[in-house]
C-alpha cells in the first residue's frame, strides 16, 4: 500500500492525494509550525486569565478527564503543578479499561493530592453499546477519520458524563489529555454553549440512544442542565501549551509512580478495547483510525515518521482483542 513519504497516512485514507514525490495533499497543505506556535500562544494566554480568574475560587476549578492513560497523566499534572489549580479527576471506566491504568490514576492522584472520582456505568450496557456502534454505522464518515466508531461511542458518553457533572458541580472547566495530533491548536481553550453542546448531542449521542435507549439517559445531560446553566464551562487541552515529547512525558510521569501497562497496543496506554476497535476500523474501513492522529504529530515534528509507523503497526495482542470481540457478542474471526 503507498503510503505518504512524508507523514504515515496511506492511500486507502478518504479524500488523499500524492504528488510527483509521493507527499501527500494533508502535508503539502499543512500550516507551518510557527503558525501553530502563534495560535497557541494565544490560547495559552487566555488559558492564564482563566487560571488567575478562578485560583482565588472555592471548590474545583476544572474537572479532569483522566484515563490513566500517559497523555491524561502528563495534563493532569500540569493542572496541578504548574497552573496550581484544585483539580478534580474523574475515571469514565467503559469496563475495558487496563489494570493497570486503574492503579496508576489511583496512584497519580494519591502522589498529588488529587480528589479522585471513578464513573463505571453498567458493563451490559457499555457492551451493548460498543457491539451496536461496531457492527454498524452510526457515525459519518467524517468522524470516522479521527477515530473508530468504538472510540466515537467511548468518548461521546465521556464527554456528555463530565459536562453533566462539571455544570451539575458548578465546575468552570473541563480539561482532556488530547495530543497535538488528536486536537487543533485553535481548540485548545474555548467555551461551550447550549447551540454546541446541543449539536454535539445530536453527533455523537444520538446515535448511542437508537442503540441503547433510555437506559443510557441518566448518564447524559438533559434540557434541564442546558437551561439552568447560565455559564457553561470552557473546554481545555493542557497539552496544547506545552512541547510535546513522549519520552519526556514518560520521564515526568514515571517519577510520579506511573507504570507502562503490558496489556495495550502501540496507540493507547489505557485502553483494552482498541485493539478490537482499531481491527475492526480497518476491516471495514481500510485505514489504521489512528492514522490521522499519527500523521499530525509527524508534521508537527512531535514524533518521526518511524516512530509513527511502527506506532500504527503496533495491534496489541490478537487474543485480547479476539476475546473482547466476544464478550461483546460479536463473532471472532
Amino acid at each position: 500500500m503507498k503510503i505518504c513519504t512524508r507523514c504515515v497516512l496511506p492511500e486507502s485514507f478518504p479524500g488523499i492525494s500524492f504528488n510527483d514525490q509521493g507527499v501527500c495533499n494533508f502535508c503539502t497543505t499543512h500550516r507551518e509550525v510557527e503558525a501553530d506556535e502563534t495560535a497557541r500562544d494565544r490560547a495559552e494566554a487566555r488559558f492564564e486569565e482563566f487560571v488567575k480568574e478562578v485560583s482565588t475560587r472555592d471548590g474545583h476549578h476544572c474537572l479532569m478527564a483522566l484515563s490513566g492513560g500517559k497523555d491524561s497523566t502528563y495534563a493532569l499534572m500540569l493542572l496541578k503543578e504548574v497552573y496550581g489549580l484544585n483539580v478534580l479527576a474523574v475515571t469514565f471506566d467503559n469496563a475495558f479499561l487496563s489494570p493497570q491504568a486503574i492503579k496508576n490514576a489511583r496512584r497519580i492522584t494519591d502522589a498529588l493530592g488529587i480528589e479522585y472520582i471513578i464513573v463505571r456505568p453498567n458493563v451490559a450496557l457499555m457492551k451493548r453499546v460498543f457491539a451496536g456502534v461496531a457492527d454498524g454505522d452510526a457515525f459519518p464518515p467524517v468522524a470516522l477519520e479521527r477515530a473508530s466508531s468504538v472510540c466515537n461511542a467511548c468518548m461521546g458518553m465521556v464527554k456528555s458524563v463530565f459536562l453533566r457533572m462539571a455544570i451539575e458541580r458548578s465546575i468552570p472547566a473541563i480539561a482532556y489529555g488530547w495530543s497535538p495530533g488528536q486536537a487543533p491548536t485553535r481548540a485548545a481553550f474555548f467555551r461551550m454553549n447550549s447551540s454546541m453542546i446541543r449539536k454535539m448531542q445530536e453527533a455523537r449521542v444520538m446515535p448511542l440512544l437508537e442503540i441503547a435507549g433510555d437506559e443510557l439517559k441518566p448518564l447524559l445531560p438533559d434540557e434541564h442542565h442546558l437551561e439552568s446553566s447560565r455559564d457553561f464551562p470552557y473546554n481545555v487541552n493542557p497539552l496544547a501549551f506545552f512541547d510535546y515529547n513522549e519520552e519526556v512525558i514518560l520521564e515526568k510521569i514515571s517519577a510520579l509512580g506511573w507504570q507502562l501497562p503490558d496489556d495495550t497496543d502501540g496507540n493507547s496506554t489505557n485502553c483494552l478495547l482498541n485493539q478490537f476497535a482499531n481491527r475492526n476500523h480497518l476491516d471495514r474501513h481500510g485505514y489504521h483510525p489512528y492514522a490521522y492522529e499519527i500523521a499530525g504529530l509527524v508534521r508537527g515534528r512531535n514524533m518521526s515518521r518511524e516512530e509513527g509507523l511502527a506506532k500504527l503497526a503496533d495491534l496489541g495482542d490478537e487474543m485480547i482483542a479476539q476475546d473482547i470481540e466476544r464478550s461483546l457478542g460479536l463473532e471472532a474471526e
